[in-house]
């Protein structure tokens, strides 16, 4: 079941103009359970913002899953702006202010580390920069290939973050 709610016209809290769209969208995830998906969207200034929460509430958790093969790039991630991911080697997607939340799946992921990469590797004119980012793309198209093998860890105080495969350990987050 899926519904969704949307209010237009609020204030941004960007650019303080009424052009704000909120939504609401309701999800109903296979082994994770229901979910809610909050936008915020500003037509103006192009703020946006995202989030997600689970509707029961789950206990703070880390879930790890060893990426081994061309198939696990299906494998469903949630990810709330509370939860970190983090890849051995590669870097991390840190929770925080500027922090969203998504729905989307092993090579999804992989591909916003990709993209903060290439955002570094862009704004950097070092070479040392340069061939460091170059090595890591290069790293994560063997991943996305089933040429390497690597963890992703996600840690989420929340509970509203998960790797949801079979394949996923689950533990209580230690604080």
């Amino acid at each position: 079941m899926n519904s969704a709610d949307e209010i237009k016209g609020q204030t941004c809290p960007a650019c303080l103009k009424p052009t704000l769209i909120l939504r609401q969208e309701e999800i109903d995830i296979p082994y994770f359970g229901r979910t809610y998906i909050l936008l915020m969207d500003c037509s103006s200034c192009k703020f946006r913002r995202s989030e997600v929460e689970a509707a029961e509430e789950k206990p703070p958790a880390r879930y790890t899953l060893e990426i081994d093969s061309e198939k696990d790039m299906n494998i469903r991630v949630v990810r709330s702006s509370q939860g970190t991911i983090k890849i051995p080697h590669i870097g991390s997607l840190e929770c925080g202010d500027d922090a969203e939340g998504f729905v989307s799946n092993i090579e999804g992921v992989l591909q916003r580390f990709k993209a903060q990469i290439e955002a570094v590797k862009e704004g950097d004119d070092e070479p040392q920069v340069q061939e460091n980012a170059r090595n890591l793309i290069k790293k994560i198209n063997r991943i996305i290939y089933g040429n390497q093998k690597t963890k992703m860890i996600i840690e989420d105080p929340s509970g509203n973050s998960a790797i949801i495969s079979e394949k996923a350990v689950v533990e209580k987050l230690k604080k």
